[in-house]
């Protein structure tokens, strides 16, 4: 993960199809072809390739593998290293969707990762906040905001439901 703390992604739009397609095979040959995994190559693809290459490798990797990616992935690892990589597939798909979940995730069920509810809510605030509450709708059919307010209490609801520019 030292890739993507040293911010060593290509930032750039530009696919190289060819070499999408040799990354789906690498990635193919790392894990689902042969005995054990070749992390370091998993790692290599997805820390350092722009988001438009590798959303063009997942479609590469689905015709070689007949599955996606994050299949392979749950399938091939095990701990922080499937975390990490699955977030990094899920965010390179859709952003917005992978804090979406992460809200989610923070107030379901019993009691609140309020750690992660108030560092999503304050880091995306103002930057795609509005987009994020749209995808959480879509995927939970309800509003960010309600579950907010159905989640929380006293002035900490009051910041959070803030942070979330009202109900949708």
């Amino acid at each position: 993960l030292l890739s993507v703390y040293q911010g060593n992604r290509d930032e750039s739009n530009y696919v190289d199809e060819a070499q999408a397609k040799q990354d789906a095979e690498c990635l193919y040959e790392a894990g689902e072809k042969r005995w054990g995994t070749d992390e370091a190559q998993f790692m290599t693809v997805l820390c350092t390739r722009n988001r438009n290459h590798l959303l063009r490798v997942f479609d590469e990797y689905r015709k070689i593998a007949d599955k996606d990616i994050t299949e392979s992935i749950k399938s091939e690892m095990s701990g922080d290293l499937e975390d990490a990589l699955l977030a990094i597939v899920k965010c390179m798909r859709s952003r917005t969707a992978y804090f979406a979940e992460r809200l989610y995730k923070s107030m379901k069920g019993l009691g609140t990762d309020d750690d992660t509810l108030i560092r999503l809510m304050v880091s995306r605030c103002e930057i795609d906040m509005i987009d994020i509450k749209a995808d959480f709708k879509r995927m939970y059919g309800k509003s960010l905001y309600a579950f907010i307010k159905g989640d929380t209490s006293g002035d900490y609801r009051k910041v959070l439901l803030l942070l979330c520019g009202g109900d949708d």
